[in-house]
C-alpha cells in the first residue's frame, strides 16, 4: 500500500482516483456500494463513531477497496464530523488512519504457488496536514510495518521457524537499526543454568536459543524496560500431547517473541529515546525419547526447582528463565508477553489481552494505553491467595497447581511467573486471546501482530 497526501480538498473524484463517500444514514455498519468513480461505505451517524469503531471503519475502507480491485482511492481527511474523536486529537486520527490502512491491506502469501495479481492500493489523503500530522502519518506507517513484520514471523510454519531460524528472523527484521541482536546457543544456555529453557527444548532436534535484543536510545543512567517474549516455535504439548485440532496453529506459540521483535523494530525506526531490551527464550516443545516427562524436576536459572506436573505448561518454564535473566539489566519495568493459557480465552473471549500486575497504577495505565493504541487489555487479579497452589511436591514450586485445580488457569500461570519477578516492577500480558484475528477485526486470517502497538506505547509513555 502507498499513502499520499494533498492539501487539495475533494468534492468529486480526482482524475484517476475513486472517491470515498461515507454514508451516514442508518446504524453504525460497515457495508459497501460500489460505483465507477465513487465508493460508498455506510458508516452510520458520525456522532456515534468511537475510537474503536473508527479503526474498524478505516480497515473496512482498505478491505472494500481491495475487494473491488480499486488501484487509487481518494479520502477526504477531516476530524470535524467525528465528535468522539476530538479528545484524541488530529495527530491520533492521522496515525490511526495510516496504521489501520496498512494493517487491513496485509495478507500472508509466502506459500501461495500462484500469487494474486491485484493492484497495489494507493490512498490519497486529501486535506491540509500540519507538520505534526505529517509526522504522525509517517509514524503510523512505521508502526504498521513493524506489526506486519511480526505477523510474517508468527505466520511462518513451525518447520520453517525453528529456534535458530527465529533468531535469524530477528536479525533480518532488525537489520539496519540500532538494535543489537545476539542469540545464545545450547551450550551457553546450559552454562547460565537455564533449566527451564533447556528442559522444554531438549526433546526437539532443533535445540533452543536465547535471543537478546538491546536498544539503548536513552541516557546511560535510564533504567531500561525489558520485554520478555515467549518463543515456543511449535508446541505439541510434549508427552502430554495436545488433542486433535488443539495443536493446529501452534506454530504461533512464539507470537509473544515475535511481538517483542516488532516492538523493538518500531522503537528503533522511530528513534525512540529510551533504553529497551527484548529477551526471547526460544524452544520447540517436541515429543521424543529425550523430552521432559511429567514428574521431572528442573532447576531454573534462579536456583528454584520446579516440578513438571504437565508438559503442556511449558511456556511459563521458559519465561521463568527469561524473567530472571532480565534482572541483570536492573530494569525500571519488566513486561512479559506470551500466548500462555487457553483459560485466558475462556475468561475474556478473543477481543482483549489479559494483563496482571500488583501495581494498580500500572494496570490502569495499560488499560488507557490499550484504548489509545488499539491493542485492548483487561485485568485479572494477581492475589496472594493463589500462591499456595504453586507449592511443589518434590521441588520448590510446580508448573501447574499440585492439587490439580481446574479453576483460575490464567491466574495460576501468572502466579507461577511471580516467583521469578520478586522485587521487580512487572506486568504479565497473556496474549492468547489475540493470537489470531477474528472476523470483526477486519484483518486477514492468521496472526494479528498484537501487542506490538501496546509494547511500543509502554516504551513511549513509561
Amino acid at each position: 500500500m502507498k499513502i499520499k497526501t494533498t492539501a487539495q480538498p475533494i468534492t468529486k473524484a480526482p482524475k484517476g482516483y475513486v472517491r470515498l463517500v461515507l454514508d451516514t444514514k442508518g446504524s453504525t455498519r460497515f457495508v459497501e456500494k460500489s460505483g465507477t468513480t465513487e465508493l460508498h461505505i455506510v458508516s452510520g451517524a458520525y456522532k456515534d463513531v468511537t475510537p474503536r469503531t473508527f479503526r474498524t471503519l478505516v480497515r473496512t475502507i482498505a478491505q472494500v477497496a481491495k475487494k473491488h480491485e480499486i488501484a487509487k482511492l481518494a479520502v477526504q481527511f477531516s476530524l470535524t464530523p467525528f465528535p468522539q474523536l476530538k479528545k484524541r486529537g488530529d495527530t491520533w486520527v492521522v496515525r490511526t488512519i495510516a496504521e489501520n490502512l496498512h494493517l487491513a491491506d496485509y495478507t500472508y502469501t509466502a506459500y501461495k504457488s500462484t500469487k494474486e495479481k491485484k493492484p497495489t492500493l494507493e490512498v490519497l489523503l486529501c486535506g491540509d496536514l500540519s507538520k505534526a500530522e505529517a509526522a504522525a502519518l509517517k509514524t503510523g506507517e512505521i508502526v504498521a510495518e513493524s506489526v506486519n513484520t511480526t505477523r510474517n514471523i508468527a505466520n511462518t510454519p513451525g518447520g520453517d521457524m525453528t529456534p535458530a531460524l527465529l533468531a535469524k528472523a530477528a536479525k533480518n527484521a532488525l537489520r539496519g537499526t540500532k538494535v543489537k541482536v545476539r542469540a545464545l546457543d545450547l551450550s551457553q544456555i546450559k552454562k547460565l543454568g537455564m533449566g527451564g529453557l533447556v528442559g522444554v527444548g531438549q526433546g526437539a532436534k532443533d535445540k533452543p536459543r536465547f535471543i537478546i535484543l538491546e536498544y539503548f536510545g536513552g541516557k546511560k543512567s535510564d533504567a531500561p524496560i525489558v520485554f520478555v517474549g515467549k518463543g515456543i516455535t511449535f508446541d505439541t504439548g510434549g508427552l502430554q500431547v495436545k488433542p486433535g485440532m488443539a495443536m493446529y496453529e501452534m506454530h504461533m506459540d512464539m507470537s509473544g517473541g515475535a511481538a517483542v521483535i516488532g516492538a523493538l523494530r518500531a522503537a528503533a525506526k522511530l528513534g525512540l529515546k529510551k533504553n529497551l531490551v527484548g529477551l526471547i527464550p526460544a524452544a520447540e516443545n517436541a515429543i521424543s525419547d529425550e523430552a521432559i516427562r511429567p514428574g521431572d524436576v528442573l532447576t531454573m536459572m534462579s536456583g528454584k526447582t520446579v516440578d513438571v506436573l504437565h508438559t503442556d505448561a511449558e511456556g511459563r518454564l521458559v519465561l521463568a528463565d527469561g524473567l530472571h535473566y532480565a534482572k541483570k539489566y536492573k530494569p525500571g519495568l519488566i513486561v512479559d508477553v506470551a500466548t500462555l493459557t487457553g483459560a485466558a480465552l475462556v475468561a475474556v473471549g478473543q477481543h482483549a489481552h489479559v494483563i496482571m500486575t500488583k501495581d494498580r497504577k500500572l494496570e490502569d495505565t495499560l488499560r488507557d494505553l490499550g484504548e489509545t493504541c488499539g491493542d485492548y487489555v483487561h485485568p485479572l487479579p494477581l492475589w496472594d491467595e493463589f500462591v499456595p497452589y504453586t507449592k511443589g511436591v518434590h521441588g520448590d514450586i510446580s508448573n501447574i497447581p499440585s492439587n490439580d485445580s481446574k479453576y483460575g488457569g490464567t491466574i495460576n500461570a501468572a502466579t507461577f511467573l511471580s516467583h521469578f519477578t520478586e522485587g521487580e516492577r512487572w506486568v504479565h500480558i497473556d496474549m492468547a486471546p489475540r493470537m489470531t484475528a477474528v472476523a470483526s477485526d477486519k484483518l486477514a486470517k492468521g496472526a494479528t501482530g498484537e501487542p506490538v502497538r501496546l509494547l511500543l506505547a509502554i516504551a513511549e509513555n513509561l
